[in-house]
């Protein structure tokens, strides 16, 4: 009955669309009326149609083996890795562990985990050392770890490399060739998007990133780990995450270097808030849901409270609890590339890939991606950027509900800030300014704990 549903029916072409739609806004003109921009320049039309569309695009990825990934701030070495095993109980299937120092026990604190789950290091530091001692273990283990090691995000977020360009870009490469047994590169792109960069920037300024890396370490032999932050546009970073992996390999083949990147996602914080903080679970949920769809190796959820308070149980449970929920209610694991074939996503990745390629190059011919953050060039960018979508928020037409929409004037905050959540002021010499990642309510809630505070 299916296959002849449509049998009595004529085809309609997309020009036949297209004259309806036009005899239908009766005189206006539909590029006007019915065509819009986003700030990128990406145009949204009102329909889309097969015989507008050839093959899908190549996107990679694989929905079906993306991996549910826990946070964990090492603190305490014991506590952490009790909590790493209880949160694998518990449904995740990856840890990331976030190292402030290298005086933390890493033996110690990975003895007990299961070699088969996938181990992840966000280090706040360089050290060969340290990296060398995960290296044995990840052989003597025959464990999958990786390494989240980033100069180059250490140097736009603090405005100075750990120690120097020279010395941090040589331990990289003695890295490569000591440490076979971890991947042992990582490129931080969240920044970006969490300080207000658009995403044609975004995926631009991943690609310098990444290139200034193929251009400064002789060996890359592993996959690159890409962290990426996901905003609320629901298709549209879909498609972001699709034209990121396209145009990685696109430019990884330049350099004869045949892996696949391994894409880390993460909601954004930039459309999180303090007041009506339960929204921030519907957020992400939708964040999340990009992530997968769009292909992202791993997951790792941001806790609705992760902005006031420290690391808890009950946030930490709920942010999981989602990506289960996606998983295993949702069936979001069950085919590898579901946006495929989606001809508005399609069309939104095709976009987004010309101009982020053609933004790339333009970096590339003009300095290269390191040269405009020292000139200042990529910061004042993602400013601009950032100062427009701020404007929007400030004039009621980008809306948080709860926030600058619908907020509830009984909700009280002041009380229960266990975290500074703003941006913190810390004047000091660097080599280049540092790009600043800030939250869109920050301002709006300032003013409100004021008033709090005024009250009392």
């Amino acid at each position: 009955m299916s296959s002849s549903l449509f049998n009595d029916f004529d085809p309609v072409s997309s020009k036949q669309w297209k004259q309806q739609i036009q005899y239908e806004l009766k005189g206006a003109d539909y590029n006007e009326t019915l065509v819009w921009e986003s700030p990128d320049g990406i145009k949204v039309k009102p329909f889309y149609h097969t015989d507008e569309f050839n093959e899908p695009l190549a996107s990679g990825g694989k929905a079906t083996s993306f991996t549910i990934c826990q946070n964990i701030f090492v603190h305490d070495v014991e506590k952490s890795a009790g909590r790493a095993l209880s949160t694998l109980k518990r449904g995740a299937e990856s840890i990331r562990f976030t190292i402030p120092d290298e005086n933390i026990d890493v033996e110690k604190l990975v003895a007990r985990l299961p070699v088969d789950v996938p181990i992840y290091f966000n280090l706040g530091f360089l050290s060969i050392d340290f990296v060398k001692k995960i290296d044995v273990i990840a052989k003597e283990k025959n464990a999958t770890y990786y390494i989240q090691l980033d100069p180059i995000a250490q140097l736009a977020k603090d405005g100075n490399w750990f120690s120097h360009k020279e010395a941090d870009l040589e331990a990289l490469n003695t890295i490569s060739i000591a440490c076979p047994n971890v991947h042992f590169l990582g490129v931080d792109g969240s920044l970006y998007q969490n300080a207000g960069a658009t995403i044609v920037q975004q995926v631009a300024y991943i690609l310098g990133h990444a290139n200034e890396y193929f251009n400064s370490i002789a060996t890359i032999n592993k996959p690159v780990i890409i962290q990426v932050a996901v905003g609320t546009n629901y298709f549209f970073e879909i498609a972001k995450l699709r034209a990121l992996r396209l145009l990685f390999n696109l430019i990884a083949k330049e350099y004869d270097h045949n892996f696949e990147c391994h894409i880390i996602a993460t909601p954004t914080k930039r459309n999180k808030t303090l007041y009506d903080y339960n929204v921030n679970m519907l957020r992400t949920t939708t964040e999340c849901m990009s992530a997968i769809l769009g292909g992202a190796d791993t997951v790792a959820n941001l806790a609705y409270d992760a902005l006031y308070h420290k690391d808890n149980e009950f946030g930490d449970r709920i942010a999981r609890n989602q990506l289960l929920v996606l998983k295993h209610e949702s069936y979001l694991d069950k085919v590898d590339n579901p946006a495929d074939g989606a001809y508005y996503i399609e069309e939104l990745t095709q976009q987004i890939a010309e101009k982020a390629l053609a933004l790339f190059k333009d970096i590339e011919a003009n300095g290269g991606f390191l040269g405009q953050l020292k000139e200042g060039t990529i910061q004042r960018k993602i400013a601009e950027s950032a100062a427009k979508e701020q404007e929007l928020f400030d004039s009621g037409k980008e809306v948080l509900l709860g926030t600058n929409k619908y907020p509830n004037k009984n909700d009280r905050m002041s009380g229960d800030l266990e975290l500074y959540p703003f941006v913190k002021a810390n004047p000091r010499k660097t080599l280049i300014v540092p790009i600043i990642e800030k939250r869109l309510a920050e301002k709006m809630e300032q003013e409100r704990l004021a008033m709090e505070e005024k009250a009392d």
